[in-house]
């Protein structure tokens, strides 16, 4: 097995979906199924369950990802490493964010990372906030940019930049523009759209279980922009934080409902480990990523 092999690997293992990870390496479906299939010939395991419509990790396949994501990380250190750059801080930072947090926390970031380290190159992966935390401790990012955790682990640094309340969006064509009464009321008795896991998921479980209501649920999905996208078709408000609303395509054709205080506020901001690389390139780069978030005015948590 090779490097691009691997990558072929993690692509699928990402998506989940041979189709859109033969687009994103460049092969065609036909062609990454049997460089897959060879790889688990090689592995003398299955690494992927096929057997239904979708896609699947068999738990081999599983420990095979950190195998295959621990050498591509580990190889582009090296390469690091043996670049020319000694003593310049370059390589690739790997960054996991919504698509929300692109458009709105990471711009300032990328662009004194550009100006000030101009060797630095992102690899940036979009999904579901909920999935941030999971990407750091695996790895497969060095800094996310997702609601920072109400129970912070020692394991992370939380870099705060902005807070946020949650609120319920609904379009302004639906029937649920003027919906009446308290947070209660409102989710007894209007269709909701909710995340399927993540910090705002877990608040609101744990308040309707605490107040002894039965919500109406229309639909779960993954991510901020797939919440608003099932209520800009009238199913029902979705559960989002404010800023969401406040920026990219949803600042026209919605209007929110407040949650008052029982879902409470989102700190937004960037998430690391809390351990510095002890030496090269990934310290080098760890130090300057440090550098840029100390001298923005951020509050830091530990």
């Amino acid at each position: 097995m090779d490097f691009f092999e691997l990558k072929a690997f993690v692509s699928v293992a990402r998506n989940l979906h041979f189709s859109q990870a033969a687009s994103e390496i460049n092969l065609s479906p036909s062609a990454l199924s049997r460089l897959i299939s060879r790889l688990e010939d090689e592995a003398g395991a299955e690494l992927f369950d096929r057997s239904r419509k979708e896609v699947l990790l068999t738990e081999k396949g599983k420990a095979f990802l950190a195998f295959a994501s621990r050498c591509i990380k580990e190889k582009e250190n090296l390469e690091n490493e043996f670049s020319s750059c000694t003593d310049t801080v370059c390589g690739t930072l790997h960054v996991y964010a919504s698509v929300t947090a692109c458009y709105t926390i990471m711009p300032p970031f990328i662009k004194r990372l550009s100006a000030e380290y101009p060797l630095v190159h992102l690899s940036v992966e979009t999904g579901d906030p909920a999935g941030a935390v999971c990407a750091v401790r695996e790895g497969r990012a060095e800094i996310a940019v997702a609601a920072i955790p109400d129970n912070r682990s020692m394991f992370f640094n939380c870099i705060s930049v902005c807070r946020s309340p949650l609120v319920f969006a609904a379009a302004v064509n639906s029937p649920y523009v003027d919906v009446q009464g308290s947070p209660q009321d409102i989710v007894s008795t209007v269709p909701l759209i909710l995340p399927k896991a993540g910090l705002a998921r877990r608040r609101f479980d744990s308040w309707i279980k605490s107040r002894n209501v039965r919500p109406e649920i229309a639909a779960e999905t993954e991510g901020n922009e797939a919440v608003m996208a099932l209520a800009a078709l009238g199913l029902g408000i979705g559960l989002v934080p404010q800023i969401v609303l406040e920026n990219g395509p949803y600042r026209e054709g919605f209007v929110s409902h407040s949650a008052g205080n029982a879902l409470g506020f989102y700190d937004i901001g960037f998430i690391q480990k809390a351990k510095v690389p002890a030496a090269g390139a990934a310290r080098r780069m760890r130090l300057a990523v440090d550098r840029i978030l100390q001298s923005s005015g951020y509050k830091v948590f530990h």
